[in-house]
Parts: structure tokens; sequence; C-alpha cells
């Protein structure tokens, strides 16, 4: 009879410690974000590249929209790109700050408030960014103001210094 107080009570200790690992799942909640931080490998799966602008990139979740527009000349190249996506706002941002400085990007400025506005610079290029939720079950909205300046990346080198 002893023993088999002993195979009760570790069953039914298994069964909590199952139990609990099932809820820590269900309690800890989502929150948007990973904890992990990411590889250049995990970039490369998660994220595609902005049109033109092979330096930029964003999440696979968001998605091009058609209302966006640029401009090619022989001095100027630029636009204004809008995207939209199943993102939450912060989780969003965190991605594109940590992927604008792995393609060297400076992060110029930063306001937040109902919206999200974060500014990048380059050498010759410079890239602001309005990252709008709009409501709990709408799409992210992201609008891009990019410039690049043509005949200014003609006379620097890679490191932004005149050749």
């Amino acid at each position: 009879m002893i023993n088999r107080k002993r195979d009760n009570k570790g069953y039914v200790f298994g069964l909590i410690v199952v139990a609990l690992f099932a809820l820590s799942g269900c309690l800890g909640g989502n929150t948007g974000s990973t904890t992990m931080p990411l590889s250049d490998d995990s970039f490369a799966s998660l994220s595609t590249t902005v049109g033109n602008f092979e330096d930029i990139e964003l999440p696979a979740e968001m998605k091009y929209s058609n209302k966006s527009m640029s401009i090619r000349t022989d001095s100027f190249r630029g636009g204004i790109i809008y995207y939209k996506g199943r993102v939450e706002v912060h989780s969003l941002k965190d991605f594109i700050i940590a992927s604008m400085k792995k393609n060297k990007w400076k992060l110029a400025g930063e306001v937040s408030s109902s919206h999200v506005v974060l500014a990048f610079t380059k050498p010759n290029k410079t890239c602001m960014m309005n990252i709008e939720a709009n409501g709990p079950l709408s799409d992210t909205t992201l609008t891009m103001y990019v410039t690049v300046d043509v005949t200014a990346s003609k006379t620097l080198n890679a490191f932004g210094e005149s050749i």
C-alpha cells in the first residue's frame, strides 16, 4: 500500500506539471514582438525588399499598395510608397529599426503618439516612415517617403566619403 500511495503522488505531480506547461502558453499572451533577436538568416526568410530600394526591408506580411508613386530622373530617385499588413505597430517598428540598422541606415529620429514616425538617413538617401494602426481588426498602414540623390551617390564611396 505504501508503494501505491507514492505512485499516486507521482502521477498527480506529473499531471500538475503537464497542466502548468500547457497553461503557461495560454497565460503568457501574445505581445506581438519576439524576445529572441533576429539573425541575418531569419531576416532573409521573414522579409522582402521594397521595390527598387534593395536596402529597405519589410516583414513578408506587409503588402505593397498600388496607391504608391515614384519618380526617377537623371539626378533624383524617390517616391511615396504604401504598404498594409496584419502586423502589430510596435512589432513592425522594432523590425524596421533592426533591418535598417543591418542595412547601414542611421536612425535620425523617432516620434511616437497615436502612430509612429521613423526617420533614417544615409549619405545620399533619406527615408521617413509613418506607421499607423487602423483599429484592432484592420491592417496596419506603412507610408514611406524615400529620396535618393543619384548625383551625390556617384561622387561618394561606399562609406559616404567624397571620391
